[in-house]
């Protein structure tokens, strides 16, 4: 249960990557008698039945429709209810559009009448105008969901290193209090606090795991800067300018100033979500990212772990890269990670045309290098990526980095700034070139053939690679891996498709105590259940109100 609790670094039982369900490697029973075997089971043994009797049924459950994350028949979400499909979260987003500049805090809920259709709107901060429109055979209607009061008291209790930060932190607790403009003021400073110490940010971020690809998943993290690594970021975000032109598109499809980023290497104490990334691009606001920055983020210390790999692990790959492979992973991840972040989530334009008919760009001489004809489509006032592509903007979004990457890792000048000369630097180029095609087969296990789909965010390096016949990617069939020499990699890359430096921290008038955990599911669990005793009893009492409020969405 231990190892089940803690896989994937998972807060829910779907993988964080992939968004299918797994089980507990054990019969029902035998997990209902080791509960039952529990301290805690002793102490409260009436409790501690009703919780288990509430979720086995749905812990073990491999319904089709349970099997995966999705809308309507092709799998289970709580962004929307149970009877929602598609056409349903279109319609509730055109209504969003139009009323709201974000929707990453909203839940959808439909319910069917004789004679007429209705949609809630369950909105994660506390004070929200509520309003009732209808449209011919349509009601919507919004109500309020309050969210946790602890978030915003301890928000209120946080320490701050500067004016800045105290804004910064001001607009987190708006955020909770008045919605999504109050965060992306808070956002706003948060890109100005450059090289703290120690990092963090809140909120409803990314849409990896709504089906649609609108709503925003909460996530919160704290993390202190590796300086070591970070110097390196800093030399890359220093060369951006002279390699962003080796991008393969025109200067036009560019911001018209790179805004240079605050981008560095944490080492993360703490963070909240379905899953942890290994690297962060964020605010996900794009008028904030084309016009006033962002912020890149590697996290240093998940690397490590996740990309640990042992030898008897390492599928489709001969035996004679298998040892290449596990030393230079690391080192080229991170190379990768870097490029793909900095230049892959950084570069580009939105072309857009703002409410007063305003663009952005010349519509008249912008000419699209694929057709050569001029551009005819743009964005339009509150639209964005996310809005406009819904389904596949992520997965769209994360091709785009990864090829980014691909292309920029043979360029001498960024391999010289992670370090990577000569033979080394051969092999970083190779490493990372193998690490991505195998991914592509790794990704497989994300395609679901019931619905003819792909499942989530960054598995689409199937996508990726047309590398005339030393690699085949068909459709239904089998798939093959050949291994090649490295030599036929040429530089222009037309194949794509803690440490004793950190400063202390210091809380007035209190003391610090270092208390590390184990690195394990057991460490994990046992972090939790110290650093937050004072509130568990009614943490839980309020989890378990809202999960038998909304109990009745789901089921349909």
């Amino acid at each position: 249960s231990e190892l089940y609790t803690g896989l994937y670094a998972n807060m829910g039982n779907y993988k964080s990557f992939g968004d299918t369900k797994f089980i507990p490697n054990l019969p029902k029973d035998k997990l209902k008698a080791l509960v039952f075997a529990s301290q805690s089971f002793k102490e409260q043994p009436g409790e501690m039945e009703a919780l288990c009797d509430s979720c086995s049924s749905a812990l073990f459950s491999l319904e089709d429709k349970q099997k995966q994350l999705g809308l309507g028949s092709k799998g289970i979400t709580t962004y929307f209810s149970g009877n929602c499909v598609l056409e349903d979260a279109e319609l509730a987003q055109k209504f969003l559009d139009s009323q709201v500049s974000c929707w990453l805090p909203f839940r959808a809920f439909c319910s069917s009448q004789p004679d007429h259709f209705h949609f809630h709107f369950h909105i994660s901060f506390i004070q929200y105008k509520s309003c009732q429109i209808s449209e011919s055979d349509i009601e919507w209607q919004q109500i309020n969901e309050q969210v946790n009061e602890q978030t915003l008291h301890n928000l209120q209790c946080a320490h701050a290193a500067s004016e800045n930060q105290k804004k910064m932190l001001e607009g987190y607790r708006r955020s909770f209090t008045f919605g999504s403009i109050a965060h992306k003021e808070g956002s706003r400073f948060w890109i100005k606090d450059k090289g703290p110490t120690v990092e963090s940010y809140i909120g409803f971020i990314e849409s990896y795991r709504d089906p649609f690809g609108s709503r925003g998943e909460f996530e919160g993290f704290v993390a202190v800067v590796n300086k070591a690594m970070s110097e390196r970021f800093a030399k890359l975000v220093s060369s951006a300018e002279v390699l962003l032109p080796e991008l393969p598109w025109p200067r036009d499809f560019e911001k018209d100033t790179f805004l240079k980023p605050d981008f560095t290497s944490l080492d993360v104490l703490t963070f909240t979500g379905s899953g942890v990334p290994a690297g962060i691009n964020i605010p996900n606001y794009d008028d904030i990212r084309q016009s006033e920055g962002f912020k890149n983020v590697s996290l240093g210390n998940v690397l490590a772990v996740a990309y640990v790999t042992q030898k008897e692990k390492l599928t489709f790959l001969e035996e004679d890269d298998k040892d290449a492979y596990i030393k230079w992973m690391l080192p080229s991840f991170e190379m990768q990670g870097g490029l793909h972040e900095l230049l892959g989530h950084g570069s580009g334009k939105l072309f857009v045309q703002d409410d007063q008919g305003k663009f952005n760009f010349d519509q008249n001489t912008l000419i699209n290098p694929v057709t050569g004809e001029k551009v005819t489509s743009w964005y339009r006032g509150n639209e964005t990526w996310d809005s406009r592509f819904s389904t596949i903007a992520s997965s769209y979004e994360e091709c785009r980095a990864e090829c980014v990457g691909l292309y920029l890792c043979l360029n001498k000048l960024a391999l010289s700034i992670f370090g990577h000369e000569g033979q080394d630097a051969e092999d970083v180029v190779y490493i990372n070139w193998l690490y991505m095609v195998r991914a592509g087969l790794l990704g497989l296990e994300f395609y679901t053939s019931e619905s003819s789909s792909w499942r989530q965010v960054g598995d689409g390096h199937h996508l990726l690679y047309r590398h005339e016949d030393q690699l085949m990617f068909t459709h239904g069939t089998s798939l093959l891996l050949e291994r090649w020499d490295q030599a036929p990699f040429p530089v222009g890359s037309s194949q794509v498709g803690l440490d004793d430096d950190h400063d202390a921290v210091v809380f007035p008038g209190e003391a610090v105590e270092l208390v590390e955990y184990e690195g394990s599911a057991a460490g994990l669990i046992h972090s939790f259940t110290e650093r937050f005793q004072e509130d568990a009893e009614q943490l839980e009492a309020d989890l378990l109100e809202l999960s038998k409020r909304d109990s009745p969405c789901w089921c349909h």
